[in-house]
């Protein structure tokens, strides 16, 4: 059974680390898998090297953007001939682009034959999967209604299943944004190969732009792409507010920053700005799981969240997290325990509300001063992860999910 996966590019994220592993998985005697990505563009951390890692060769297709372009009838029409090419049972498009071009290109491919004519459409099962969504935090009014409605349109004529990676997101999009149908969603969480943040091995500290450097007493960290959905410039605002309030009870901190991304320049600015002498900007760190290993701390200060791959794999190296409270984060972190002043303390970690600075930076002081909750929330977070988020858990459920689509879909016909 064939399947063509598409994602808009293999930038730093799990929505790569997603493709890539149930492409690897799935290629079998079961399941043929042709991977397909746009290019990543200038500015971004490409992860190609991930399929590389899996022996994965995508077909890259160039005119697939991020942006809206004219570049887009080009990509439509070269993946409406890949699928003429490779007849695939399963499209499966992953990420906002790809899943608009996508879709549209195995909508052309289903019916432009002539048995179309006489109620024979192509067979080909059509899905999507949601990793988050772009209806807020990043666009404009007028554009973000615009794609909520092609959306729309697309779960209605152009889709037989929609996956999503956490209840909280299956809530938004099906109910809060009225996309889809109830019966068309499945939740199905994101997995990644956990071998790495398990090892637990803590690496010598550097100094500079090769590690992180040794700090007085703990090592607080971002992980992520550079870019204004991640809010970082929230994050150097709470550890400028941490360090004139250090000292005394309070442990020191060294603040880290490992990721890149088009706005490093303009956030190691604002660093400098607001006076802030204990942080490091990491740069682009392949073997991520060295930067984790040395981290007391894992911070998120997103706007907006699917199921964030930093807090997966925080957890899954067995550290703390804190983080705002925003899409899937509220699954990761789980059941409530105590509601304190700016912030909540959870099974799995602490919270606060998105852009709350100060809610954060209380949050981030009581987890530095309180050693026993940090190393309570980082052993539940760690099974809480290995339980959930494997990449063999992945690529089973997956399969597990084509095999019921596909026979339903053989006995429909």
């Amino acid at each position: 059974m064939k399947i063509i996966r598409i994602i808009a590019r293999l930038n730093v994220g799990g929505p790569a680390r997603h493709v890539v592993a149930l492409t690897e998985g799935l290629n079998d005697d079961e399941f043929q898998t042709v991977l397909v990505a746009g290019r990543v563009p200038e500015g971004e951390e490409d992860m190609s090297y991930i399929a590389e890692a899996a022996r994965v060769s995508p077909a890259y297709i160039d005119q697939m953007s991020r942006e809206l372009s004219p570049k887009d009838l080009v990509a439509l029409w070269r993946l409406y001939s890949l699928m003429r090419r490779e007849r695939p049972s399963i499209v499966h498009t992953h990420t906002a682009k790809a899943g608009t071009v996508g879709r549209l290109a195995a909508w052309l491919y289903k019916w432009l034959t002539p048995a179309a004519l006489i109620g024979r459409p192509r067979r080909v099962l059509v899905f999507h999967t949601f990793h988050g969504h772009v209806f807020h935090s990043y666009y404009g009014k007028l554009k973000t209604r615009f794609f909520i409605l092609i959306e729309r349109c697309l779960a209605r004529f152009a889709t037989d299943k929609i996956i999503v990676l956490s209840p909280q997101l299956l809530s938004e999009i099906n109910e809060k944004y009225r996309i889809g149908r109830a019966e068309q969603f499945a939740t199905v969480a994101l997995g990644i190969d956990m071998a790495p943040y398990l090892a637990g091995r803590r690496p010598e500290l550097l100094k500079g732009d090769e590690g992180l450097i040794a700090a007085p007493v703990l090592n607080v960290g971002f992980v992520g792409r550079l870019t204004d959905v991640k809010n970082v410039s929230m994050y150097l605002r709470s550890a400028a507010s941490y360090e004139k309030q250090a000292g005394a009870d309070i442990p020191r901190a060294m603040f880290v920053v490992a990721g890149d991304g088009s706005l490093r320049a303009e956030l190691e600015d604002e660093a400098r700005k607001f006076g802030l002498t204990k942080v490091n900007f990491l740069g682009s760190v392949r073997e991520v799981e060295s930067v984790y290993a040395g981290l007391d701390v894992v911070a998120l200060t997103s706007l907006n969240e699917g199921t964030p791959l930093s807090l997966i794999e925080g957890m899954a190296a067995g550290k703390p997290v804190i983080a705002t409270l925003v899409g899937g984060v509220k699954d990761l972190l789980g059941s409530e325990i105590a509601k304190k002043d700016g912030f909540s303390v959870f099974e799995r970690g602490i919270g606060c509300e998105s852009g709350d600075v100060e809610g954060f930076t209380k949050g981030l002081i009581y987890l530095a001063k309180n050693e026993k909750l940090r190393e309570e929330l980082g052993s539940r977070g760690r099974e809480f992860a290995v339980a959930r988020f494997g990449k063999e858990r992945l690529v089973r459920d997956i399969r597990n999910l084509y095999r019921r689509e596909t026979s339903s879909f053989a006995d429909m016909r």
